[in-house]
This record gives C-alpha cells, sequence and structure tokens, in this order.
C-alpha cells in the first residue's frame, strides 16, 4: 500500500534499536517505551503560505531520520503490518545529521 501525505504531514517509520540492561538482559517490547526516532518514509507537498499562492517547502525529505514528540501524531498499522506514524511537520523535534 502506497501513502501520500497531505499538506505538511510526514510518514515515518519507528527505528527500534534492541535495547540491553547493563548486565546485558535483552528487554523486550513491552518492556520499552514507545521509540521516538524514526525515519521519514513519505513527505507532503508542504502547506500553503498565507497568501495561498505557493506551498512552503518542507524541511525534512524522504530517508531523513528525525526525533519526533513521544506523544506525536497518529498510528497507522498498514495490510503489511507496517507500524506507521503520520505527524505534522512541526512535530518532528529535530533531524539526525550524518
Amino acid at each position: 500500500m502506497k501513502l501520500k501525505p497531505l499538506e505538511d504531514r510526514v510518514i515515518i517509520k519507528a527505528v527500534q534499536e534492541e535495547e540491553r540492561t547493563a548486565s546485558g538482559i535483552v528487554l523486550p517490547d513491552t518492556a520499552k517505551e514507545k521509540p521516538m526516532l524514526g525515519e521519514v518514509v513519505a513527505v507532503g507537498d508542504g502547506k500553503w503560505d498565507e497568501d495561498g499562492k505557493k506551498r512552503v517547502p518542507m524541511d525534512v525529505k524522504k530517508g531523513d531520520k528525525v526525533i519526533y514528540g513521544k506523544y506525536a501524531g497518529t498510528e497507522y498499522k498498514t495490510v503489511d503490518g507496517d507500524e506507521l506514524l503520520i505527524l505534522r511537520a512541526s512535530e518532528i523535534l529535530a533531524v539526525v545529521e550524518k
């Protein structure tokens, strides 16, 4: 399924890293908090400027790694089983630079 976000919305797939305690025990997914690091998989065209004549360019692009708020956006599960997050660009806190 292909999704195209509207206006200033972004679709993110959470990046989950295996977490271990200091003693080396792997924490199961149920013991973890929601991840706040993700990869942008789709970007909308941007919202219209105040005059309604042109779109405001987006600060992120497909493939960017981003940090977002813990309770940001709307969770969506695709028919393929992918868990995605749809949120506004303003809910993205930072882009992780390489």
